[in-house]
């Protein structure tokens, strides 16, 4: 019996590492591959690598119709960030504050768009904005991804709400100040890790979107939607290149936003 426990302990270490290891193969090696194939000096996706080039990269930074995609994006997500942030902490504040009949109903509720599937999301806002009278285009889709994100920004805002003490906010409000300012002096900068982390995630959320930016889209394209109708051509080295790109500054907003979604205890 005392040599089959560490037998089988180490048995079971191996298999889950084994698991582990098969899981994250799973995961990455694609993005690796998309990576290298860019950077192939053959059109064709063939393996192993003919050869290395740049040529990709060059002709994706000439292509115009990519550029004006790309500003499309920035501009989509940037504006779709903002406003989600604007209402979601605004709602984030008012679950933390205030108690009023379907409160918990309302903390499910306000997730339902994310939750739901995209598809749904799309449909729902387009008919919508049809019936008033709002033909799809790129302030359309704003409002679609920022309904989406609410939930990213409620959720994560209210967390860190819930780990500040009132007694803060209490001290501020005795000192004679104002509920504005005590918003901006003390609650704004203890929950500001939160803030941030949700908009960096809202950002890469609503860059990369594309259910949703199918049905609310007008004639302009987003850089996802750009992708999606090259592709239908076929897998292109401009493709992988654009991927890869994408990997890249999608890789930099999350560690940002992991590292600035980090509590720090207030003193």
């Amino acid at each position: 019996m005392t040599q089959r426990k560490p037998l089988s302990r180490f048995a079971a270490d191996t298999a889950l590492m084994t698991y582990v290891a098969l899981l994250m193969a799973f995961l990455y090696v694609p993005i690796w591959v998309l990576i290298a194939f860019s950077f192939s000096s053959s059109r064709s996706l063939t393996w192993p690598i003919p050869g290395f080039t740049l040529d990709w990269y060059r002709k994706l930074f000439a292509n115009t119709d990519l550029q004006a995609a790309v500003v499309n994006s920035f501009y989509v997500a940037t504006f779709a960030t903002i406003l989600a942030l604007i209402v979601g902490v605004a709602a984030a504040m008012a679950l933390h504050r205030l108690n009023f009949p379907g409160k918990t109903l309302f903390r499910r509720l306000i997730l339902l768009p994310i939750t739901l599937p995209g598809i749904v999301t799309g449909i729902s806002m387009l008919n919508m904005f049809r019936l008033f009278g709002f033909n799809p285009s790129l302030e359309t889709v704003i409002l679609g991804h920022a309904t989406a994100l609410l939930g990213v920004v409620v959720t994560q805002v209210f967390a860190r709400l819930q780990r500040l003490p009132r007694s803060l906010e209490e001290a501020s409000s005795d000192l004679g100040a104002p509920p504005w300012k005590t918003f901006l002096l003390v609650t704004l900068p203890n929950i500001r890790s939160a803030v941030i982390g949700a908009g960096l995630l809202s950002f890469v959320l609503s860059f990369d979107e594309i259910p949703v930016t199918f049905f609310l889209t007008g004639r302009d394209n987003t850089l996802p939607m750009y992708i999606y109708s090259t592709m239908r051509r076929g897998v292109t080295p401009e493709i992988n290149a654009v991927g890869t790109l994408i990997v890249l500054a999608s890789l930099v907003l999350i560690i940002l936003s992991v590292l600035l979604s980090r509590d720090r205890s207030p003193r």
